[in-house]
């Protein structure tokens, strides 16, 4: 058996196969490369059975969105290990040898993901996960190479390996027993997020998630659900409260939440004042179901905390990255104590 299989989650994305696929065709060789299509209705199966006839293919019913259609893959994949691909990301010779060799060197790793780089500007890191992913006390994520909207040129400042909170869902390195053990992506988060949240609950049971710049790959981001889309927006907001609520601590928790929901309607404002305002509904809106569907995180909440704790994570940052950010204008992952 092949030690990883390469999944691609498809929906109507044929443009996207036709482009990129060929690469990992080429850099993948010894290893399954599987396409799961979210029942897509343009040409994408024809265009795999004609052109691609190496590539496996795992046809749903439907479409079940990002977060429950790679669950429903990785519930068929016997493989160690399982490599979640974003159709829009091109790969590059050896991308997954040195993630693989990383995850071997030691059992507790539970999930890495490459050097994300931005497929427009090569020189540059791509927001979707750059050279690893962090969070703070807000739940507020950020990375190694992206602040915020900052996103810094890579010059080699983070080529080493090292410890990260959550690795990017456009290039998830992960081991298949344990994605599904831990109940896998949060299908009721849809889209956004939820590599975050499971990543969270890998760290809540012992686990690591790794960095390899071993590894390089091209994203070129916002492929399914483009960065002007108010839903993408919305999920955002709401999932990264959500992903907070479910996993922080129980000490402080709802002062940290009603802090987050704060800032999140003076960023509502924000987008209000400049005219923006789908983004600004979309935010009031997120803000509004998080109380609507209360009942629903709080299952949510008791699942993810009956998992044991295992102390502090390192990986989190205790300050506020927004108020770093926009009040003392720290923009570089340097300035920041982790």
């Amino acid at each position: 058996m092949e030690q990883a299989a390469v999944i691609i989650l498809n929906y109507n994305g044929a443009h996207f196969l036709k482009q990129f696929l060929p690469s990992v065709v080429q850099y993948s060789q010894g290893h399954r490369i599987i396409v799961a299509d979210n029942g897509s209705t343009d040409s994408s199966l024809n265009l795999l059975r004609k052109h691609f006839p190496e590539v496996e293919i795992m046809a749903f019913d439907k479409n079940y969105g990002f977060a429950h259609g790679y669950d429903k893959a990785l519930q068929q994949i016997e493989n160690k290990y399982s490599i979640l691909l974003n159709s829009d990301v091109e790969v590059t010779e050896n991308w997954i040898e040195p993630v693989i060799r990383l995850m071997e060197s030691d059992p507790l790793i539970a999930a890495c993901q490459p050097k994300i780089k931005d497929y427009f500007r090569k020189d540059y890191f791509e927001h979707a996960g750059a050279a690893g992913g962090f969070i703070d006390t807000l739940g507020y994520p950020f990375c190694r190479g992206r602040i915020l909207s900052h996103i810094e040129k890579d010059n080699g400042q983070y080529d080493d390996s090292r410890e990260i909170f959550w690795a990017t869902g456009a290039c998830f390195f992960v081991r298949t027993h344990l994605y599904n053990e831990l109940g896998g992506f949060d299908a009721s988060l849809q889209a956004h997020m939820e590599e975050i949240d499971l990543c969270w609950r890998m760290h809540k049971v012992g686990y690591k998630i790794l960095y390899s710049p071993d590894s390089i790959v091209y994203h070129v981001g916002g492929g399914t659900m483009p960065a002007t889309n108010p839903r993408k927006t919305y999920l955002n907001f709401r999932n990264s409260t959500v992903v907070l609520y479910k996993n922080a601590r129980s000490n402080g928790l709802w002062s940290r939440v009603i802090t987050k929901l704060t800032l999140d309607l003076l960023a509502a404002c924000m987008f209000l004042g400049k005219g923006k305002f789908q983004d600004s509904r979309a935010v009031f809106t997120s803000v509004i179901h998080f109380f609507i569907y209360y009942k629903h995180w709080k299952a949510g909440r008791a699942q993810t905390q009956s998992f044991p704790g295992k102390g502090e994570i390192s990986t989190i940052y205790s300050g506020i990255i927004v108020l770093d950010y926009y009040i003392l204008g720290k923009k570089y992952f340097g300035e920041f104590r982790l």
